[in-house]
């Protein structure tokens, strides 16, 4: 459905240059006594990537549908990642260039939302919070008493299959 882009806003699903981006930001410029133009900030739901783009006011936008299905991760097998559909039971895989950076924070039988456009799935959305567990951590600096709070790198647990880091 072809949308001006004066009614674009934050969080839709448009597809720009044949391709899927979510839209992050959105801001009318109208820039001294040049022509008005929509300033949006969208990330590409296949690759991840963020940049901004320029539309003009009259510029129809496709805007996309996308159908969003709440699942439950089970389990990694390599790069395959196995999701429960909570309504039905039933079960997909995803692959690791779907998901992108979000696989560092999947746990066993966490709550997640799939997005799927024409039955194929764009991309998925993490909950607010993860819980992960501190495996290793470096000791804190022993001249740092300017404060109680000791910082330093440290390495978590994300998943509890075998073949994980």
């Amino acid at each position: 459905m072809a949308i001006p882009a004066t009614q674009m806003r934050p969080g839709m699903i448009i597809k720009h240059n044949n391709e899927l981006h979510a839209v992050f930001s959105v801001e009318h410029r109208t820039p001294g006594n040049l022509r008005a133009f929509i300033q949006a900030k969208l990330r590409n739901l296949r690759t991840g990537a963020m940049f901004e783009h320029r539309f003009r006011s009259p510029d129809p936008i496709d805007r996309v549908v996308v159908d969003e299905i709440p699942m439950e991760f089970l389990y990694n097998d390599g790069d395959d990642y196995y999701f429960m559909n909570t309504e039905n039971y039933e079960q997909t895989h995803l692959k690791r260039d779907t998901l992108g950076d979000a696989v560092e924070y999947l746990t066993a039988n966490l709550q997640i939302t799939v997005s799927f456009f024409d039955g194929v799935a764009v991309g998925i959305e993490l909950p607010q919070t993860v819980e992960l567990t501190v495996v290793e951590t470096e000791p804190g600096l022993k001249s740092a008493t300017a404060s109680w709070i000791s910082f330093s790198d440290c390495w978590c647990a994300y998943t509890m299959w075998p073949d994980s880091k």
